[in-house]
This record gives structure tokens, sequence and C-alpha cells, in this order.
């Protein structure tokens, strides 16, 4: 944030109505420019279509328009620069913005003609949301990338694949990242979804009740790209809820929380890996972290962190939620509590997504490791049901069966695949001389055809397909 000043000016927003300045306990307790100057970009390119909307309709000379643009133009590049100075008693980014420009520019005064802080706000919050969630999208698709990649950099190698925290079924590593790259390409979707409803000009609804003045709200929403895919402006069609719509700042933070809950599982299977009791993978040093007591540790502490950054995530919509449920028609000033929670959701999500993506490309897998917890037998104990489907038994007679027979080998201390064809056979007849070959976990791998699976060819395809999608 750039310099902040206290000088003694009155706020610009307080009226002849009022014969006091409001005391400074209450000017410190109602600004919002500590946290919402982030939104001059938004507010400064929604002020320029609004005064040239305002020219067209003859409210601004042609010079006004352009003195005013100017104007805007020359505070935008002194933000940018870190030269401008934000003005607390000013209480937010539009009136600093106002202030400064009707200081400079006589015809500022007129820049709020037909306009509120209500439908301002709510279209600086658009602008900002629309840009911030074309950025998500990006770094979503970066740690899709980075999945991707490290599955393709071993395509081939196996490991069990869990239910219950238990070892279940063999699976190939890649199969188990490319789970996590469909659950983000559904952030992904939401998050396009969400933005069509977002991409709404809510600008020319006013206070509550629009303005007598023949404002071109057409106008204003196609100068700021509020369009649909055939170029036609999508406007608000009803001032109070315009106003008071925070709808798709929930939904955002909704699709937020939820891509925080899928960098949260992710990141404890990431943590279960990298322990000793797995070493299925290895993260280097420079994306992990050591011990202040314990010379030997080696912290997957990004992992952590974001597994616990979540929790902001998902909190930060419980407060939007219960910012809203009480509120009546129309703008209150409570809506202002909504942009800091707004900004940290954006902001968590972005940064979770960067370093996990960054952590991924400087991980390797243990191969040797993965392939020996992959060589359980009992990993295999379903293949040997559907071995006994296939010789026509039926699946829960054969669900029995292979429940038999491992309950035979723990009671011999023998692992499933040794057990000898004679014990097979004294469990059921349906069990061949050609049971063994159950146990051929490349072959077991092989057998899995149906779309979705984690066989050979099913896995391999995916990666293919991932890997075309995401250039």
């Amino acid at each position: 944030m750039t310099r902040k000043s206290n000088s003694s000016r009155a706020p610009v927003s307080r009226s002849g109505r009022f014969a006091a300045d409001p005391s400074a306990e209450v000017a410190a307790f109602s600004e919002s420019i500590s946290f919402d100057w982030r939104l001059w970009r938004h507010d400064i390119l929604g002020s320029c279509a609004h005064a040239r909307m305002l020219a067209k309709i003859g409210i601004l000379s042609r010079r006004e328009c352009a003195a005013i643009v100017r104007g805007l133009q020359l505070i935008a590049r002194e933000i940018a620069a870190g030269r401008f100075q934000w003005k607390s008693e000013l209480e937010d980014v539009h009136m600093n913005i106002e202030a400064e420009l009707t200081r400079r520019v006589p015809a500022g005064a007129k820049l709020h003609t037909g306009r509120s802080r209500n439908d301002q706000v709510a279209l600086d919050v658009r602008l900002w949301l629309r840009d911030e969630i074309s950025a998500l999208v990006v770094e979503i698709q970066q740690l899709q990338r980075s999945l991707v990649s490290l599955a393709s950099r071993y395509p081939s190698v196996l490991i069990p694949g869990y239910t219950h925290l238990q070892r279940a079924q063999p699976v190939f590593f890649a199969h188990h990242l490319l789970a996590y790259v469909e659950m983000l390409q559904r952030d992904c979707e939401r998050l396009a979804d969400c933005l069509g409803r977002v991409n709404i000009c809510p600008l020319g609804s006013g206070a509550i009740a629009g303005s007598t003045l023949p404002l071109d709200r057409e106008e204003v929403a196609r100068l700021l790209g509020f369009v649909d895919s055939r170029g036609r402006p999508r406007l608000t069609q009803n001032s109070m809820d315009a106003v008071s719509d925070r709808d798709f700042v929930v939904e955002f933070a909704a699709a937020a929380a939820l891509i925080a809950v899928h960098l949260s599982r992710l990141s404890e299977d990431i943590i279960l890996w990298a322990s000793t009791e797995f070493s299925f993978i290895s993260i280097a040093d420079s994306y992990t972290t050591g011990s202040s007591l314990m010379p030997q540790k080696k912290n997957p502490d990004i992992a952590e962190l974001t597994r616990g950054k979540s929790s902001r995530v998902i909190g930060n919509l419980v407060s939007l939620l219960t910012l809203l449920k009480g509120l009546p028609m129309t703008y209150n000033r409570d809506l202002q509590e909504d942009k800091e929670r707004l900004f940290d959701s954006a902001d968590t999500v972005r940064s979770c997504l960067r370093l996990m993506s960054a952590m991924l490309d400087h991980s390797a897998v243990q191969v040797a490791r993965c392939r020996g917890a992959a060589s359980d037998p009992l990993l295999l104990a379903t293949d040997l049901a559907d071995y006994l489907v296939g010789k026509g038994m039926p699946f829960r007679n054969a669900h029995h069966a292979v429940g038999a027979v491992v309950a035979l080998a723990e009671k011999k201390h023998q692992p499933l695949n040794r057990v000898s064809l004679q014990e097979f056979q004294s469990v059921s007849s349906f069990f061949s001389k050609d049971v063994h070959q159950v146990f051929d976990l490349d072959r077991a791998m092989l057998r899995r055809t149906a779309i979705g699976s984690p066989g050979t060819r099913e896995v391999l395809a995916r990666l293919r397909y991932w890997d075309r999608a995401l250039r």
C-alpha cells in the first residue's frame, strides 16, 4: 500500500446535513482505505467509463470528460508508482480518488453525477473479482501441469491405493495424481460458472433507486466489457438487488473454499508419502524446513501450511454467509466487511496453489519403495474374487471364498500368493492351477481396461490427454 496521510480535511462524503465532522474514533472505526485501496485500478477504470457515458448524454462536455480521464490516468500512474497519498479521513478508495481528482480538475466535481458509492463499490468488486478469477484459473492450471509433469516422469510406478487409510488395491502413482488434476478441473469449471454471474454491470443503479437522469447503462457495460459472447451488454435488472447483492462474492468464496479443501487433501497425501513410514516421495531441501531442536528433521511445511490455511478460506466463506444472513434491503454498511474476507480468500488460495506447484516440481518418487509396497499380494485379493467370477462363481460367494483364503494365509503366517493350490482348492474347487497367475502385478494392471480405471493403457492415455489439454 502507498503512503497515508492524516490531514484535518473534512470527508467529502459528508453533506451539508452535518454540523460537525465525525469524531476521530468514528473515523478510525469506519474507514476502509486500509484494505480497499487495492480496488484503485478498477475504481479508476469504472470512473473513466462513467465519465465517457456522462459526456455522451450531455452532462459533461467533451473537454471536461477529457480532463477528467486525463486526471484519473495521472492518479493511476502515481498510485502504481507508490507516490499517491491515501488519506484515512476520506474513508475509502472511492473518496480518496475523487477528492484528489476534484482538487486537480474542477470538472471532477461532476463525476459522481448519477452514481452512488453503493453501485460504485459493487462495480469495483465485480471488476476486481473478474480479473482475480482469470488469474486464479491460470494458477490452477499451473498446478495441474505440475501434477501431470510429476506423473509423467513416473508413468509405470505402482503404489497401494488406500481406503480408510488401509491398503486396498494397486494403482499407478500417476493415476493417484491425476485424481487431483480432475478435481482441479472441476474447480476451473466452477470459477468459469461463477465468472458468468460476476460479469454483470451494476453501475447506474445509484444508491437504491437509480437516477432521474437519462443514464446509458448499456454504454458503460460495453466500455467495461460486461458483455455476453455476442457482445451484448449484461446489466443488473433491479437497482435494489444490484447494490445489495453479494451472492457473487459468496459464490467465489465457496469455490475458493473447495479449492482449498482439494489442496488440503493433496497436502495430506504428500505429508504421508514424505514420512519415513511411507517414503514414497522425497521433497527437495529448498521446499522443506528443519527443526530448531532435532537436527535430522526434514519437514514438509509447505504442505502442512497449505493444509492449515484451508481453514482460513473455509472460515471466510462462513463469515460472508453470516454477514449477509440478517441484512434487510438494500445497502448496509455491514457490507464493508465483505472485502477483507474476499481478498484473503483470493490471496491465500493463490499463494497455496503457487507454492504447491513449485514443491511438486522439486519432488521425486522413491521408485523401489513404491514397488515394494505395491507388491503386497493382499492388494490383489479383489482380483482373486474376479478370477472366481470368471470361473462362474457368483460374486458374493467369491468374496466369501477369498476371505476364507486370506484368513488361511494369515493363520499360516504366509503371503497370499504363497498359498498352495491344494490349500486354495480346500476352500473352493473353482480355484484351478492357473490361480497364481492372478498375482502377476503387471498383468493385473493390464487387465484393468474400463474407462477411468487405473489400467496401464488407460493411465497413459489420460496422461496424454492432460498433456495436450494443458498446453
